[in-house]
Protein backbone atom coordinates (compact mmCIF):
# COMPACT_ATOMS: atom_id res chain seq x y z
CA UNK A 1 0.00 0.00 0.00
CA UNK A 2 3.06 2.02 0.26
CA UNK A 3 3.13 2.77 -3.58
CA UNK A 4 -0.66 3.70 -4.15
CA UNK A 5 -0.79 7.10 -6.29
CA UNK A 6 -1.65 10.35 -4.23
CA UNK A 7 -4.39 10.90 -6.00
CA UNK A 8 -5.95 7.31 -5.40
CA UNK A 9 -5.62 7.91 -1.75
CA UNK A 10 -7.31 11.05 -2.15
CA UNK A 11 -10.19 9.07 -4.49
CA UNK A 12 -10.23 6.11 -1.83
CA UNK A 13 -11.33 9.19 0.94
CA UNK A 14 -13.89 10.48 -1.26
CA UNK A 15 -15.66 6.99 -1.92
CA UNK A 16 -15.43 6.11 1.67
CA UNK A 17 -17.70 9.32 2.24
CA UNK A 18 -20.06 8.68 -0.81
CA UNK A 19 -20.40 4.94 0.99
CA UNK A 20 -20.66 6.11 4.38
CA UNK A 21 -24.00 7.97 2.84
CA UNK A 22 -25.35 5.51 0.88
CA UNK A 23 -24.94 2.88 3.91
CA UNK A 24 -26.82 5.67 6.02
CA UNK A 25 -29.23 5.08 3.69
CA UNK A 26 -29.74 0.99 3.95
CA UNK A 27 -27.98 0.67 0.49
CA UNK A 28 -26.05 -2.66 0.95
CA UNK A 29 -24.03 -3.09 -2.82
CA UNK A 30 -23.14 -0.68 -4.99
CA UNK A 31 -21.78 -0.87 -8.99
CA UNK A 32 -18.85 1.38 -10.04
CA UNK A 33 -21.15 3.69 -12.61
CA UNK A 34 -23.01 4.51 -9.25
CA UNK A 35 -19.69 5.54 -7.48
CA UNK A 36 -18.28 7.14 -10.57
CA UNK A 37 -21.90 9.41 -11.09
CA UNK A 38 -21.19 10.97 -7.03
CA UNK A 39 -17.57 11.66 -7.52
CA UNK A 40 -18.02 13.08 -11.49
CA UNK A 41 -15.42 10.51 -12.26
CA UNK A 42 -15.41 7.18 -14.73
CA UNK A 43 -16.23 4.15 -13.59
CA UNK A 44 -12.93 2.61 -15.11
CA UNK A 45 -11.31 5.07 -13.13
CA UNK A 46 -12.97 3.23 -9.89
CA UNK A 47 -12.92 0.04 -10.98
CA UNK A 48 -9.16 0.61 -11.72
CA UNK A 49 -9.09 2.04 -8.07
CA UNK A 50 -10.50 -0.36 -6.38
CA UNK A 51 -8.30 -3.17 -8.11
CA UNK A 52 -4.70 -1.15 -6.99
CA UNK A 53 -6.07 -1.86 -2.79
CA UNK A 54 -7.50 -6.06 -3.89
CA UNK A 55 -11.13 -5.87 -4.08
CA UNK A 56 -13.72 -6.34 -6.47
CA UNK A 57 -17.08 -6.72 -6.53
CA UNK A 58 -19.89 -9.33 -8.87
CA UNK A 59 -21.88 -8.85 -11.96
CA UNK A 60 -24.94 -9.56 -10.30
CA UNK A 61 -24.42 -6.92 -7.06
CA UNK A 62 -21.62 -4.70 -7.79
CA UNK A 63 -19.32 -3.94 -4.48
CA UNK A 64 -20.56 -4.23 -0.83
CA UNK A 65 -20.51 -1.22 0.41
CA UNK A 66 -20.02 -2.35 4.31
CA UNK A 67 -17.31 -4.12 2.86
CA UNK A 68 -15.58 -1.78 0.84
CA UNK A 69 -16.06 1.12 3.64
CA UNK A 70 -13.89 -1.06 5.96
CA UNK A 71 -11.06 -2.53 3.94
CA UNK A 72 -10.93 1.36 2.99
CA UNK A 73 -10.50 2.05 6.55
CA UNK A 74 -7.95 -0.68 6.82
CA UNK A 75 -5.93 1.14 4.10
CA UNK A 76 -6.29 5.01 4.98
CA UNK A 77 -6.69 4.79 9.03
CA UNK A 78 -3.82 4.56 11.21
CA UNK A 79 -5.20 1.41 13.66
CA UNK A 80 -4.41 3.51 16.76
CA UNK A 81 -5.74 6.75 15.41
CA UNK A 82 -3.96 10.04 15.52
CA UNK A 83 -4.58 12.96 17.11
CA UNK A 84 -4.46 16.31 15.28
CA UNK A 85 -3.80 20.09 15.99
CA UNK A 86 -5.08 23.39 14.56
CA UNK A 87 -2.40 26.22 14.59
CA UNK A 88 -4.75 29.58 13.94
CA UNK A 89 -8.08 29.37 16.20
CA UNK A 90 -9.25 32.43 13.75
CA UNK A 91 -12.75 31.70 11.94
CA UNK A 92 -10.86 29.21 9.88
CA UNK A 93 -8.74 27.31 12.02
CA UNK A 94 -12.83 27.28 14.05
CA UNK A 95 -14.77 26.01 11.31
CA UNK A 96 -12.44 23.27 10.97
CA UNK A 97 -12.87 22.19 14.08
CA UNK A 98 -16.73 22.41 13.43
CA UNK A 99 -16.62 20.46 10.53
CA UNK A 100 -14.25 18.05 11.27
CA UNK A 101 -16.04 16.86 14.38
CA UNK A 102 -17.41 13.22 14.93
CA UNK A 103 -16.29 12.76 10.96
CA UNK A 104 -13.93 10.08 11.58
CA UNK A 105 -13.49 8.10 14.47
CA UNK A 106 -9.31 7.19 13.81
CA UNK A 107 -8.65 11.27 13.39
CA UNK A 108 -9.27 13.62 16.69
CA UNK A 109 -8.20 17.51 16.87
CA UNK A 110 -7.35 17.42 20.65
CA UNK A 111 -5.62 20.65 20.57
CA UNK A 112 -5.42 24.38 19.12
CA UNK A 113 -2.78 26.98 19.60
CA UNK A 114 -3.20 30.30 19.20
CA UNK A 115 -1.14 33.88 19.94
CA UNK A 116 -3.87 35.38 20.90
CA UNK A 117 -4.29 35.85 24.54
CA UNK A 118 -7.97 36.53 24.25
CA UNK A 119 -7.88 33.09 22.78
CA UNK A 120 -5.33 30.89 24.89
CA UNK A 121 -6.97 29.29 28.19
CA UNK A 122 -10.22 28.79 26.48
CA UNK A 123 -12.09 25.65 25.13
CA UNK A 124 -13.42 25.95 21.12
CA UNK A 125 -16.14 23.61 20.43
CA UNK A 126 -14.58 21.60 22.57
CA UNK A 127 -11.05 21.79 21.86
CA UNK A 128 -8.48 23.87 24.12
CA UNK A 129 -6.62 26.70 23.04
CA UNK A 130 -3.08 26.94 24.27
CA UNK A 131 0.00 29.30 23.55
CA UNK A 132 2.09 28.94 20.72
CA UNK A 133 4.76 29.09 23.14
CA UNK A 134 3.51 25.95 24.80
CA UNK A 135 3.67 23.84 21.17
CA UNK A 136 6.59 21.14 22.10
CA UNK A 137 5.13 20.46 25.57
CA UNK A 138 1.46 19.82 24.35
CA UNK A 139 2.47 18.21 21.15
CA UNK A 140 3.95 15.64 23.44
CA UNK A 141 1.79 14.91 26.09
CA UNK A 142 -0.89 14.40 23.91
CA UNK A 143 1.16 12.45 21.11
CA UNK A 144 -0.41 14.75 18.32
CA UNK A 145 1.42 13.98 14.89
CA UNK A 146 -0.71 15.69 12.34
CA UNK A 147 -0.48 19.83 11.96
CA UNK A 148 -3.27 22.02 10.25
CA UNK A 149 -1.98 25.64 9.44
CA UNK A 150 -4.25 28.25 9.28
CA UNK A 151 -2.56 31.21 10.66
CA UNK A 152 -1.70 34.70 8.76
CA UNK A 153 0.41 33.56 5.86
CA UNK A 154 3.56 35.76 6.96
CA UNK A 155 3.60 33.47 10.22
CA UNK A 156 3.23 30.39 7.86
CA UNK A 157 7.00 29.31 7.72
CA UNK A 158 7.96 30.29 11.27
CA UNK A 159 5.06 28.04 12.19
CA UNK A 160 5.69 25.28 10.35
CA UNK A 161 9.09 25.25 11.71
CA UNK A 162 7.80 25.02 15.32
CA UNK A 163 5.64 22.25 14.20
CA UNK A 164 8.90 20.32 12.83
CA UNK A 165 10.74 20.78 15.84
CA UNK A 166 7.95 20.01 17.82
CA UNK A 167 8.16 16.28 16.36
CA UNK A 168 4.84 16.82 14.07
CA UNK A 169 4.93 14.31 11.70
CA UNK A 170 2.45 15.90 8.71
CA UNK A 171 1.25 18.91 7.99
CA UNK A 172 -2.16 19.92 6.42
CA UNK A 173 -0.78 24.09 4.92
CA UNK A 174 -4.27 26.02 4.65
CA UNK A 175 -1.87 29.54 3.64
CA UNK A 176 -1.16 30.67 0.27
CA UNK A 177 2.54 30.38 1.68
CA UNK A 178 4.31 27.80 0.74
CA UNK A 179 6.72 25.89 3.29
CA UNK A 180 9.46 23.90 3.58
CA UNK A 181 9.70 20.57 5.69
CA UNK A 182 12.41 18.02 5.92
CA UNK A 183 11.44 14.70 4.17
CA UNK A 184 10.32 12.47 6.90
CA UNK A 185 7.96 14.83 7.66
CA UNK A 186 4.63 14.70 4.74
CA UNK A 187 3.14 17.93 3.77
CA UNK A 188 0.05 18.57 1.56
CA UNK A 189 -0.79 22.64 0.68
CA UNK A 190 -4.21 23.98 0.05
CA UNK A 191 -4.40 27.13 -1.79
CA UNK A 192 -8.05 28.39 -1.84
CA UNK A 193 -6.81 31.45 -4.13
CA UNK A 194 -5.74 29.15 -6.68
CA UNK A 195 -8.51 26.81 -6.02
CA UNK A 196 -10.72 29.13 -6.59
CA UNK A 197 -8.70 30.89 -9.17
CA UNK A 198 -9.03 27.22 -11.06
CA UNK A 199 -12.84 27.24 -11.05
CA UNK A 200 -13.28 30.95 -12.23
CA UNK A 201 -10.64 29.50 -15.49
CA UNK A 202 -13.11 27.11 -16.37
CA UNK A 203 -16.28 29.27 -15.80
CA UNK A 204 -14.77 31.69 -18.49
CA UNK A 205 -13.85 28.72 -20.71
CA UNK A 206 -18.05 27.71 -20.45
CA UNK A 207 -18.89 31.32 -21.31
CA UNK A 208 -16.28 31.82 -24.18
CA UNK A 209 -18.17 28.43 -25.95
CA UNK A 210 -21.74 29.75 -25.11
CA UNK A 211 -20.89 33.06 -27.09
Amino acid sequence: MKHLPHKTIERLSQYRRALLLCHEKGKSHIYSHEIAKIQHITAVQVRRDLMLIGYTGTLRKGYNVKELIDLIGIIIDSEDGLHVAIIGMGNLGRALINYFAGKRSKLKIVAGFDTNPDKIGNTMSGVPCYSIEDMAKIVLENDIKIGILTVPADHAIATADLLVKAGIKGILNYTPKPVNVPKEVYLEEYDMITTLEKVAFYVKLQEMDEE
